[in-house]
């Protein structure tokens, strides 16, 4: 039987990849990489296993258990746990360690809202560059995601679609700004697939913005990806708000339920005088 070890992953699990180090960390991959991106190595492998869930919110990030798990030393696994804690990955508290960061309601809005300031001003400066090469291109990535029905891989291929659609405005800051942004919000993204209309949605509106793209409407497009993008934003964060209402409801009824079962007593058959017959046999 599989047993989580110090909050992290159980073996066969998503992220279950490779044969884990000695005494290591089941879930996470143990392929070793240079000395000099070790860290970095280890903050990805941390930041995949949160995307996909395999670590969950609040999940300690034990130091000395994932240096096992990588059969390294503490050093780089405080670079790694710092690096995602400053993407908002993780967080950091004195005398606590490190954990996985919660899932926010206002974070995920305020992600798309970024977004939608960003992606706006990159699409207005992509458009005039557009050729029919790249319009392809983009086309083809949009069709992609739309027969997609694996959330993992739609998420990768919703990405590749926003980001063909800015590459020819000539901003590589901007645009790795807008990567940061996406990868900062893969996590609330993959919520939106508790919707069963979100996806069908989703595409229509992919297909907007890719339709005035191609009519060189710069106002109309930076309209629709604005809509598209704050639209998700609002979607997750009532879905968030919601879900924040429910849990001390599901609580207190759980714990009602639990009252009740201690304080029932199973029923004892009464009891009754036996015959002479029954007394002698």
């Amino acid at each position: 039987m599989s047993h989580a070890t110090d909050g992290f992953p159980l073996e066969g699990s998503a992220m279950d990849v490779s044969q884990p180090a000695a005494h290591g960390l089941p879930g996470l991959p143990a392929t070793a990489a240079p000395r000099t991106s070790t860290s970095r190595m280890i903050a990805d492998a941390l930041r995949t296993a949160i995307v996909e869930g395999t670590l969950a919110p609040d999940a300690p990030l034990r130091q000395d258990a994932i240096a096992r798990h990588f059969s390294v030393s503490a050093i780089p696994v405080r670079e790694a746990l710092r690096q995602l804690a400053s993407e908002g990955w993780a967080r950091i508290e004195v005398n606590k360690g490190a954990s996985v960061a919660s899932l926010s309601r206002d974070e995920a809005r305020e992600i798309y809202e970024i977004r939608s300031a960003l992606e706006s001003l990159a699409l207005g400066l992509a458009i005039p560059n557009h050729t029919a090469a790249t319009l392809r291109e983009v086309n083809a990535l949009a069709a992609a995601a739309s027969r997609e029905r694996d959330p993992s891989l739609y998420v990768a291929r919703n990405e590749a679609f926003h980001m063909s659609l800015y590459a020819p405005a000539g901003r590589p800051q901007l645009m790795e700004m807008l990567a940061t942004l996406h990868r900062r919000g893969e996590r609330y993204l993959r919520l939106k697939f508790g919707f069963p209309a979100y996806k069908g949605e989703s595409d229509a509106e992919h297909a907007e913005i890719l339709n005035a793209v191609k009519r060189r409407d710069i106002p109309a497009a930076q309209a629709l990806v604005a809509a598209h993008l704050l639209g998700t934003g609002e979607l997750i964060y009532r879905f968030l708000t919601e879900r924040a209402a429910a849990q001390p409801a599901a609580k207190k009824r759980r714990a009602g339920a639990s009252s009740t079962a201690a304080s029932a007593s199973p029923a004892t058959p009464r009891s009754r005088s036996r015959t002479p017959d029954e007394a002698s046999s």
